[in-house]
């Protein structure tokens, strides 16, 4: 029987240390990435009217590039769903103005099926679209130069605001974040401000640079804003945050983070473009939970599990849409690890796929499993590796291999024994510790007792000598280490009187 050949494209993809996912993943595509805004936001956005505005300030919101991206990423990832994704890929980058979202896309599907419809880059749409971009872009910047002769700070403002969503939506994200941050000057209220920190703090996402996320967090953090307007932005705020930790690797902070995200973010409606409560440009209600969820496994305590997670009135909100991160919580805590890890391992497919978890998902698992293993480990002070084995659903050459990497990196504090195939554990016995520091204490205490009684019958014998005022301890014995102690040697019985004699004076008394 002849061998199934795998495809070129999936060969040059592991031959590029592309993450490849084989097994089909449990979400449906269309219900997963319908949860995101995508360029249908735009349109509407572009049919607004200029002379609306103030209006349109308060809840139209640049559109992020998420649904693209995850789409994109699943088409090069699954190999499972790569057809439809990139389909819908192709699709998406059509409906928007950046012509080199389309062309990656489409030389993607190229090397997937380049017999597809859809492969075939359609020349005639994208030398529309760069003439219609070059055009948008000299009509607005010519609309700015009117807005900068008549010298209003409201319509400056606004004009550099449309010229920043204009170059975001085409991907210029360098001359969008210019035209933002030129907004800075012009902005005469702190609602302003918290607007232009938004636009840029999207673009940042988009880009990567979580190092200008977290600093646009902080300045909106720093607003005086009204009431209303904080609490608004408190939940997109956090996520924001979380997501910049999530990509530092600086897990605990990020479950902090989602954990701490307002729940009000839950109440947004994806059909009315007027609803500025979600954020679903960037990120979902579903990924918070599971984010969140993910980080609080591999970063906290059974305890802070139970305390901060499961009993988290507002973060039980976002778990309720993803149940089985729920229950993968709720197994660790019961220290129930193969159930929980069960759990984590049917859903790897789908955490792969995710534009945010893909590169941290390997060492979030490592982690879990880790904590996992330490924490059954506790009570026992010997287990033989096909216990371990089978307890983690795993086999003993894997799971000796896992341990022996956990006690060279420091995370368990044990020892293998080939011979008998255990694990035992290298933790001091209390006990025994005890009972040598009491003997310890007891020796120092007898040395200490026999030098003062040596002392009182030196003094009480009339053999110590007291040296002329200013000169300190007199040296018994002569320069050859002889004295007029006999066989005591001066420099032992010196060391040994001068510790008696700071006993007498510190009121040392002998039976």
């Amino acid at each position: 029987m002849a061998s199934h050949k795998e495809p070129d494209w999936l060969i040059k993809a592991y031959q590029a240390g592309q993450i490849v996912v084989k097994d089909p993943p449990k979400f449906d595509l269309d219900a997963y990435i319908a949860n995101y805004k995508g360029e249908l936001f735009t349109a509407f956005h572009a049919s607004l009217s200029l002379s609306n505005l103030q209006r349109r300030d308060s809840y139209v919101r640049p559109v992020g590039r998420t649904r693209f991206d995850r789409l994109y990423l699943i088409g090069i990832s699954s190999l499972y769903l790569c057809l439809e994704a990139l389909k819908y890929a192709v699709a998406e980058a059509k409906l928007g103005k950046d012509v080199a979202r389309y062309d990656i896309a489409v030389t993607a599907l190229q090397a997937i099926a380049p017999e597809d419809p859809d492969a075939i880059p359609d020349l005639g749409w994208m030398d529309k679209m760069n003439k219609q971009v070059k055009t948008e872009t000299d009509r607005l910047e010519l609309e700015l130069k009117g807005y900068k002769n008549n010298l209003i700070k409201e319509s400056i403002r606004m004009g550099y605001d449309d010229l920043g969503q204009h170059y975001h939506q085409t991907g210029d994200m360098n001359n969008s974040t210019k035209s933002y941050s030129r907004m800075r000057d012009f902005c005469t209220t702190p609602s302003h401000i918290a607007i232009l920190c938004f636009r840029i703090l999207n673009v940042s996402v988009d880009q990567g640079n979580w190092l200008a996320v977290q600093s646009n967090v902080q300045k909106i953090l720093n607003l005086n804003l009204k009431p209303a307007d904080a609490d608004k932005a408190s939940a997109k705020l956090s996520a924001a945050m979380g997501l910049a930790q999530l990509a530092s690797g600086s897990y605990k902070d990020a479950a902090n983070s989602f954990l701490d995200t307002d729940p009000r973010m839950l109440q947004a409606k994806l059909d009315d473009f007027s609803d500025d409560e979600g954020y679903n440009e960037i990120i979902t209600p579903n990924d918070i939970a599971v984010y969140g969820g993910l980080c609080a496994l591999a970063s906290m305590t059974r305890d802070e599990l139970q305390k901060r997670v499961l009993e988290n009135s507002s973060f039980r909100n976002y778990l309720e849409l993803e149940p089985h991160i729920r229950r993968a919580i709720s197994f660790f805590v019961s220290s129930k690890y193969s159930a929980c890890l069960s759990i984590l391992e049917s859903y790897q497919p789908d955490y792969l796929l995710d534009i945010h978890l893909q590169r941290h998902l390997p060492e979030l698992y490592n982690q879990i499993r880790s904590k996992a293993i330490v924490q059954y480990f506790i009570p026992f002070s010997c287990v033989t590796l096909s216990a371990l084995a089978f307890a983690f659903n795993t086999s003993e050459q894997k799971i000796e291999s896992e341990l022996q990497s956990m006690i060279d990196g420091g995370t368990l504090n044990a020892r293998i024994d080939l011979v008998d195939r255990v694990l035992l554990d290298k933790r001091v016995n209390e006990r025994s510790r005890v009972h040598q520091e009491a003997l310890m204490m007891a020796k120092d205490y007898e040395r200490t007792l026999q030098l003062r009684m040596l002392r009182m019958e030196v003094l009480n014998a009339g053999l110590d000598i007291k040296g002329p005022k200013g000169q300190g301890v007199v040296n018994f014995g002569n320069s050859s280490g002889q004295g007029g102690y006999g066989s005591l040697g001066g420099e032992m019985f010196m060391s040994s009187a001068a510790q008696a004699r700071t006993g007498l004076r510190s009121g040392g008394r002998f039976g």
